[in-house]
């Protein structure tokens, strides 16, 4: 049986349905037979709940079962593929989440209203670490009966659900900065600490004078806490080096922590993070397209390194609109994913950590900066684009258009009390919108379950969204869709167990996901039990 779990933006379509546009549940719209095709004729549509559109049966077909369909309960595309054994099997769980179940790459408008989750089932994962088969427990245990596996895990009254993806993060620096919290709280602003010599600078100090082994150490840390919150696979940016030796340093300990550690690693080159002291941001650039990308290139040719995305801070006072576009194409030109910072900071409030850096002269170009990010990334086809606190209504459309992931970060703006991004409008007009944690020494959280709920709360998106966007949609933002975010046939065997009888716990529970989560498996294998 499939359980849609209803968005309340757009109406509710179920028999039991708490129309206060807060906690809504679908009931059955399939036939137990997950093989079976055709449909049981759905409950009759609820009227829309006040202010909310209407419901649409083309959402109750979404996921139509057919016999070809990886949705549905498969064998193997061959007998001997399972003559050797299989990895793992999970047998009799409440609910696994699918997210996806016909190979969507992503989910906006529409798709987001329900997500497929089958209830009574098991799910199969092969030698090779990608999952073989998934449906009614009763089909998976006829259809396996004389197979052998490495693990067998009982989920009996319990939760399976794709493993998190976090879109953003910056986990490879040294030098804690709790006192500039402190400081904060105390009613400091960004610039004040800035000149006290903390902000970007300090950690840039730090982290030059840090060796590859201590970079190394703590990222390892870092990607454990991840890991034990149910993250399978996680962005990495480099960016407190802002020179070429600090930023390879840094490279090279994601590139060591993506061969020798059990998370998958997105890397991201973010060498134009800041502007260098004693250079303008057209000297960072050239530096960066002459110097720093031809030798990611020659690294990357020899195998030494791999970087998936570029970056650039694109902010007033930062990187320009020009620079921003230079260091972004000529990245591009190398074959790297477009994933950069933009519209983050207020433009009527002057950039903190940049204004006494900053003229008059310089408004009318701020203003277009900030109100053409979005727009630049959908025009260069950026793959996505981080914070969007101040993105305009052009860049959305744009990047809606586009198919530009929005990756929008609930706790930067809850730690610097700025304000939310706009994710309602975002969601409205159809763009892709993906979570992150931001994980930084300027915002230090490491737990997507946090990050869902925040998101949930402050941005006013639906549970089955947060989960989306922290799932397929974040894999989207990283180029990784096909293979991550979702539980369907062929894709990776990266999930989570949680000893819950209902997923929503994970999101509700704020902060109690450590006691919720009992394992977490990649490409079939536990990497962490409880």
């Amino acid at each position: 049986m499939i359980t849609f779990i209803t968005n309340p933006h757009s109406g509710c379509w179920h028999r039991h349905c708490s129309c206060d546009g807060r906690e809504v549940e679908g009931r059955r719209a399939f036939p137990a037979d997950w093989e079976g095709g055709g449909f049981e004729r759905p409950p009759r549509l609820h009227p829309p709940c006040p202010g909310r559109g209407p419901p649409t049966r083309t959402l109750l077909r979404r996921l139509a079962c057919r016999r070809s369909s990886s949705a549905a309960t498969r064998r193997p595309a061959a007998r001997g593929d399972m003559a050797g054994g299989h990895r793992l099997l999970l047998e009799n769980a409440q609910q696994v989440v699918m997210v996806c179940a016909r190979g969507e790459r992503f989910l906006a408008r529409d798709a987001l209203h329900s997500l497929a989750v089958l209830e009574g089932a098991s799910l199969v994962v092969g030698t090779d670490g990608f999952i073989k088969a998934i449906g009614r427990a009763d089909a998976i245990q006829t259809l396996f009966s004389e197979e052998t596996f490495e693990e067998r895990i009982d989920c009996s009254g319990k939760c399976i659900l794709p493993g998190l993806v976090d879109a953003h993060t910056h986990p490879v620096w040294a030098g804690e900065r709790v006192h500039e919290f402190a400081m904060k709280l105390a009613g400091a602003t960004y610039m004040e600490i800035h000149q006290a010599g903390g902000g970007i600078n300090f950690t840039v100090e730090h982290t030059r004078q840090a060796s590859e082994e201590e970079l190394f150490c703590s990222l390892q840390q870092r990607l454990q806490c991840m890991m034990r919150a149910g993250t399978t696979l996680v962005e990495c940016k480099s960016g407190y080096g802002l020179n070429l030796e600090t930023e390879l340093k840094m490279l090279r300990v994601i590139e060591r922590a993506r061969r020798q550690g059990p998370i998958g690693i997105s890397a991201t080159y973010c060498g134009a993070h800041s502007v260098p002291k004693g250079k303008t941001a057209t000297e960072a650039a050239d530096e960066i397209i002459n110097n720093h990308l031809p030798k990611l290139k020659e690294l990357g040719s020899r195998g030494e390194i791999h970087v998936d995305n570029i970056d650039v801070f694109c902010e007033k006072g930062v990187f320009d609109l020009n620079s921003t576009r230079r260091i972004l194409q000529s990245g591009k030109d190398l074959g790297l994913q477009i994933n950069f910072h933009g519209d983050e900071l207020h433009p009527m409030k002057a950039a903190e950590i940049t204004s006494s850096w900053y003229s008059s002269d310089n408004q009318a170009q701020t203003f277009h900066l900030e109100r053409h990010q979005a727009q630049l990334g959908a025009e260069l086809g950026a793959q996505a684009i981080s914070h969007l606190e101040e993105v305009s209504d052009e860049g959305i459309a744009a990047m809606a258009t586009a198919r530009s992931s929005a990756v929008l970060l609930p706790t930067t703006a809850y730690m610097l009390r700025l304000k939310q991004p706009r994710a309602r409008k975002m969601l409205d007009e159809g763009v892709i919108v993906a979570l992150g944690s931001d994980f930084n020494p300027n915002a230090y959280c490491l737990s997507m379950p946090m990050v869902m709920h925040l998101a949930c709360v402050n941005m006013r998106m639906s549970m089955p969204e947060a989960l989306a966007a922290a799932t397929i949609n974040a894999a989207y933002a990283l180029g990784k869709s096909h293979t991550h975010g979702s539980l369907e046939v062929g894709k990776q065997g990266d999930l989570i167990i949680i000893n819950s009888s209902r997923w929503e716990h994970l999101i509700y529970q704020f902060g109690g996901h450590h006691e919720l989560i009992e394992y977490v498996i990649a490409k079939g294998k536990v990497i962490y039990k409880k």
